[in-house]
């Protein structure tokens, strides 16, 4: 019985393929929209995942992410160094300062201020220069990303010279990291260098990043920190969901790919579910001969899942194998960084595929098992 149901399938090639077709088209519509959200939510918070020194950060009680941040007077620093529990704590600077390049052009980046002593913080991977070099006056180091935005279709240059807040910055280094959110450049300096790029404010400290002591946990410090100062106190991973989350309640992207996605569904079903259902309606004589036969209805039943499964099965297939297709060709574009598929989206898509071939066989058996066999004599 496989076998003819699977010779019933095949043999009106125009639908077979269209039925491939829908399902292949669902699945590579889905998935890339899928792993394109979750690439861009992650940007929101990858510059949390990028320092890899410390397991705490510490901030203002009323931060909301890691963008609205409000400075911190110098004293908390030893406040938190205090606490039992934390075996270090260095301050940190994020912040947004514009640039003007040598050609007279105005550039926005994303600044940051390390530690002088330690770098907490720092980029694990230059692509040209040294870590070293950044304890050098006025040096600073750009992500690759930003190096070929502010000068594009130019070599490596190290050197370079930048005017922040009317101050010198020399470029001593080009790093790997990861691309943030609004795509602009990211630079690394040290904290006191970075207090002359930035315009004077009371209170330049953004964060303190802190490390617990061995055998403690990071939850239970950071517990301590809450419990013993006014500031907020939270894991790499707590602060990475607590920006993410934010985005998502406060920005119109998720309705946005939401209904992309839900397009991708039901133009996948409605394709599939009309294609099989058709098939079944033209061989529903056939279906009628093997039930005169005595061919009984849950044999009729297998038949068709099976004939689904095939369907959803080659089709998703297909699908999957487009959206790495697209993703592997557009790995090198600089601004698509970070976008892949994830195992997540091609998860969730095979269980909407799953329930696409389910829909579409539920109403096709209902056909089937209704079906007089004296149909085949008609």
């Amino acid at each position: 019985m496989n076998w003819i149901a699977l010779k019933m399938l095949m043999g009106d090639r125009s639908k077979y393929l269209g039925l491939i077709f829908g399902v292949t088209f669902a699945t590579l519509l889905m998935t890339q929209q899928i792993s394109i959200f979750m690439g861009i939510i992650r940007r929101t918070a990858s510059q949390i995942l990028d320092v890899r020194d410390a397991a705490i950060w510490v901030m203002d009680n009323k931060v909301r992410y890691i963008d609205e941040v409000p400075g911190l007077p110098d004293t908390y620093l030893q406040r938190v160094q205090g606490v039992e529990g934390v075996a270090w704590a260095v301050k940190l600077y994020k912040g947004q300062v514009r640039a003007r390049l040598q050609d007279g052009n105005f550039r926005n980046l994303v600044l940051f201020g390390l530690d002088d002593a330690t770098l907490v913080g720092a980029p694990k991977e230059m692509i040209a220069g040294d870590l070293a070099d950044l304890r050098r006056p006025d040096a600073v180091i750009i992500d690759k990303a930003g190096y070929e935005y502010m000068w594009p279709d130019e070599p490596y240059i190290l050197g370079r010279e930048l005017e922040l807040n009317d101050r010198r910055a020399v470029l001593v280094g080009v790093c790997k990291a990861s691309a943030p959110f609004t795509t602009l450049p990211i630079l690394y300096a040290r904290y006191s260098s970075a207090s002359g790029f930035v315009p004077k404010e009371r209170h330049l400290m953004t964060f303190i990043l802190a490390q617990p002591d061995e055998g403690l946990s990071a939850q239970e410090v950071c517990r301590r920190i809450n419990a013993h100062t006014e500031l907020l106190a939270l894991t790499q991973d707590e602060f990475f969901w607590t920006t993410v989350n934010y985005f998502l309640g406060s920005t119109g992207i998720p309705v946005n790919f939401g209904i992309t996605i839900a397009l991708g569904f039901v133009v996948g079903a409605a394709i599939t579910g009309q294609t099989f259902y058709l098939f079944t309606i033209e061989n529903l004589k056939q279906f009628g001969a093997l039930k005169a036969m005595g061919v009984g209805n849950l044999r009729l039943v297998g038949m068709i899942l099976l004939q689904g499964l095939v369907v959803g099965v080659l089709g998703y297939g297909f699908g999957l194998g487009l959206t790495a297709a697209f993703f592997e060709s557009t790995s090198g574009i600089t601004h698509l960084a970070g976008l892949h598929m994830t195992w997540q989206a091609a998860a969730g898509v095979g269980a909407a595929v799953l329930v696409i071939i389910m829909l579409t066989a539920l109403i096709c058996i209902r056909r089937v098992v209704v079906l007089e066999p004296a149909v085949v004599f008609r």
